[in-house]
């Protein structure tokens, strides 16, 4: 069941992600000052922790292979 949970809020996040500005599902309107962009730094977080619980480390991706 926590699978499916975490699964579900990576999904969830990763669908927000690719709508960030069209304003269709914005739960903070971007054009306030600071806060504006929360939601998607949240989204991201979110995504990125749901990766990282599957095993999918980006940091392993981008590491400098000298």
């Amino acid at each position: 069941m926590k699978k499916l949970l975490v699964a579900f809020i990576g999904i969830t996040s990763f669908f927000y992600l690719l709508n960030p500005s069209f304003g269709v599902l914005e739960f903070i309107p971007d054009n306030l000052p600071i806060v504006g962009n929360l939601d998607e730094a949240t989204a991201t977080a979110l995504l990125l922790s749901s990766l990282a619980y599957f095993g999918i480390n980006l940091k392993d991706i981008f590491k400098d292979k000298n």
